[in-house]
């Protein structure tokens, strides 16, 4: 099978099993209901799950909607479509909750949004970054969404690449090589800053606190690391002790295995999620991506770098991003069909990249997107009917 694929992988997958899209959109489509949110916060956590307030088990099925992170310094749709009809939108696919990506940059600059960026949300118009996105935080809380804020990059453009300058969560140690210089302290007093106005928004549930920690150490990164979200999770539990603290694993997300001898302690106990990036493409300290992987080894990688937690009933992990094209190659598919099967024996949480449909700056499309371009209309194909299953676990 890898053989096959690696001389074959970009031929496109034969998806001829699946249901024709009307059938599809039948299958997952959740009735709209304000009213009733599916999530009771505050959220903690017990073992291997993330709990509500009743105790009750939640998975966090989550979708990433970018573009605050990015050139422009706006959620992505905002020119398009009214931003509760997007917001309506994500419910009815099955998504209980955002993860909505920032940059550092916006929150240093905190520029004037271009009118252009928002002609379907001319209540906003006028206004600056960070008043943008906390509309949107509550926008989102207020059609039933739980809200996780996550810092994705310093400098505002696409992530992510071999830049050093955004790399980890602070450069200063880089001199005057970053456009975007950050200390540890600014990096804290940014999120601390995203995070203020959302005190008391009991659906903003917690914060992914930095995107794709990677670097030259590799896994040797994830010591300093966990001493760093340690640091800014307590700064950030003075504001609201009942917030998650959501902490990504170390090369670019892909590795957690630091947590088993070293996890991440927190004053106010019960509230630490890990979170792991699982593409196609990853597959760090390996020759081969995980596109090319058969299940066996791929499954051995996932326990191996996250899955751990989850057997043990140590601690939850939320899959913070995943995603595939709507027409996938054959590596596309055999990776997205690995990965779904991992996730329903381990149950875990996981968030999709990405709803957006277009990619900011260059408007190119957005090949993972779920929405078509009117930002209303869901590309009703195998990732849905794939994910809906997840949910349904």
């Amino acid at each position: 099978m890898v053989r096959i694929l690696w001389y074959r992988g970009s031929l496109p997958a034969d998806l001829s099993l699946y249901p024709v899209a009307d059938l599809i959109k039948a299958n997952v489509t959740v009735p709209y209901d304000r009213s009733g949110r599916s999530i009771s916060p505050p959220l903690s956590t017990r073992g291997r799950d993330i709990i509500d307030r009743d105790g009750r088990r939640i998975k966090l099925v989550s979708v990433n909607w970018y573009g605050a992170s990015d050139v422009d310094m706006v959620p992505g749709g905002l020119s398009v479509q009214n931003r509760t009809k997007i917001a309506r939108v994500i419910c009815e696919l099955g998504f209980n909750s955002v993860r909505l990506p920032y940059a550092d940059e916006l929150v240093h600059k905190n520029p004037l949004i271009d009118p252009k960026h928002l002609n379907a949300n001319h209540d906003l118009i006028g206004l600056r970054a960070l008043d943008v996105y906390a509309a949107l935080v509550r926008t989102l809380t207020e059609a039933g969404l739980a809200v996780i804020i996550n810092n994705h990059i310093t400098e505002a453009r696409w992530c992510c690449d071999g830049n050093p300058c955004d790399m980890g969560w602070k450069n200063s140690d880089l001199g005057p090589f970053c456009p975007v210089r950050q200390t540890e302290e600014d990096w804290i007093q940014d999120v601390l800053t995203v995070m203020e106005p959302h005190i008391n928004d009991p659906l903003v549930v917690g914060v992914d606190l930095r995107n794709e920690v990677r670097g030259f150490a590799g896994r040797l990164m994830w010591n300093s690391w966990a001493s760093a979200a340690e640091r800014a999770s307590e700064r950030l539990h003075r504001l609201q002790p009942e917030w998650l603290m959501i902490v990504e694993g170390v090369q670019s997300a892909n590795d957690i295995r630091g947590a088993k001898d070293r996890p991440v302690r927190l004053a106010h106990q019960n509230k630490v999620v890990y979170s792991s990036h699982v593409y196609g493409w990853s597959g760090w300290g390996s020759l081969v991506p995980y596109w090319y992987r058969t299940y066996k080894s791929f499954a051995a990688d996932m326990t191996r770098n996250w899955g751990y937690l989850r057997q043990t009933d140590t601690a939850p992990v939320w899959v913070g991003e995943i995603g595939a094209p709507n027409s996938p190659s054959r590596r596309d598919y055999h990776y997205w069909k690995n990965l779904m099967k991992y996730l329903r024996e381990s149950d875990a949480d996981f968030a999709y990249w990405a709803i957006n449909p277009r990619k900011p700056g260059s408007n190119s499309v957005e090949s993972y997107g779920l929405l078509h371009d009117d930002w209303q209309t869901p590309i009703y194909d195998y990732r849905l009917l794939d994910m809906s299953r997840l949910r349904q676990k």
